[in-house]
């Protein structure tokens, strides 16, 4: 039976992989929307939608990168997760 530890392990686990499989496309977005603050400050332009379409082209050539970083990231932890399956259940 699976233990209250085990779970708690797993858990960490998922969160951990989350985290890593998320951050190069969150880091881009952040120093895109960074970047346009700037610009809007600096040129006094206050639209709110500016931020919008360079984000979403950023984070879109973030995934072209990243991609398969990322889905390695993830097949990685199921593969272990499956793995281990066995060992859960007795």
């Amino acid at each position: 039976m699976i233990s209250q530890g085990d779970v708690i392990v797993i858990a960490k686990e998922a969160i951990y992989t989350v985290i890593v499989a998320s951050a190069p496309l969150l880091l881009i977005s952040l120093i895109v929307g960074l970047v346009i603050s700037i610009f809007q400050t600096v040129t006094s332009i206050q639209e709110q939608t500016l931020t919008f379409v360079p984000k979403i082209l950023a984070v879109f050539v973030g995934i072209l990168i990243f991609g398969s970083f990322m889905l390695n990231e993830m097949s990685t932890y199921m593969t272990r997760l499956w793995t281990d399956f066995s060992i859960y259940l007795s």
